[in-house]
């Protein structure tokens, strides 16, 4: 796809959300965002949490608490117990997050869809030949959280977290004006890929992708922070066992999941370009 062919595609209010969010000084502005969003000075608290408000679509019904120490305390708020029913079929992969569906289906060889007539391959988007190899042929769903929706993300299914390797990259927004404009945006942000093992089942990876303003991707089971820095890293794990719609982690702002499952999972029939989710419903079954 070439720039000018991408540019005629995006109408004119995509024009000015790609301006606004990606030809500026991503990387500061996220840090910026990150600590500006702390600060827990109660008359910045309210006005930063009322502008949110203002400009997005944000439902703190189901919140489990309702007075926040600050705009990033709202932005990572846990839920109220029971939520979020989960889906209890051993036989379903469920949503990781809450989100909109984007570019999903089977992996076409070793190609994803980022947009129609735009892909990347599995072995970009993980940096690792041997965990790609399982999703040839497989299936796959992209998430997008939008930056009112609850920002945490669960386990899809009974596992073990068997690796985490973090990837450091860029900032570019991964809105759909974005996706349209900027090719493999997915392989040029950073993100952390998350290897969890389904006993009898096979390998299923959650791939989470920040973006800017995104001023970090947090998991429970590690004390390490994935903040944005230089450099790669994996780390080995062997006893994080989690049950189907724990808790895994959370980003510090809207961003993507991609959930990636092995041959023997097809997509569920709610699962379609546009469609919102809640965290666990069903979006694979295991034929």
């Amino acid at each position: 796809m070439t720039v000018r062919s991408a540019i005629a595609r995006l109408t004119d209010d995509e024009r000015l959300n790609f301006m606004l969010t990606n030809r500026i000084p991503r990387r500061a502005l996220t840090r910026f965002a990150g600590w500006f969003s702390k600060i827990e000075q109660p008359l910045v608290r309210d006005l930063s949490i009322a502008a949110w408000r203002l400009f997005c679509d944000v439902d703190l019904s189901d919140a489990k608490k309702a007075t926040f120490r600050s705009l990033h305390d709202c932005f990572i708020r846990e839920l109220r117990e029971g939520a979020r029913p989960v889906d209890a079929s051993a036989k379903m992969l469920v949503s990781p997050c809450d989100g909109i569906i984007g570019a999903s289906g089977k992996v076409a060889g070793r190609r994803l869809f980022q947009v129609k007539g735009s892909t990347y391959t599995v072995e970009e988007l993980l940096r690792d030949r041997e965990l790609a190899a399982h999703y040839r042929h497989g299936s796959y769903v992209t998430l997008r959280l939008t930056a009112g929706m609850y920002h945490r993300f669960h386990a899809p299914h009974a596992c073990s977290v068997a690796q985490v390797t973090h990837i450091a990259g860029d900032a570019w927004n991964v809105n759909p004006a974005t996706l349209k404009r900027i090719d493999k945006v997915y392989c040029k942000n950073e993100r952390a890929v998350v290897r969890l093992d389904l006993a009898g089942v096979g390998v299923v990876t959650l791939v989470a992708v920040a973006a800017v303003l995104v001023g970090g991707i947090r998991l429970r089971f590690l004390d390490l922070p994935l903040a944005r820095r230089r450099g790669d890293w994996t780390a080995r794990l062997s006893d994080v066992r989690l049950a189907k719609g724990e808790e895994m982690g959370w980003f510090e702002h809207g961003s993507t999941i991609i959930v990636l499952a092995p041959v023997g999972f097809n997509l569920c029939q709610a699962v379609r370009p546009g469609a919102s989710l809640r965290m666990g419903l069903p979006i694979m079954a295991l034929t």
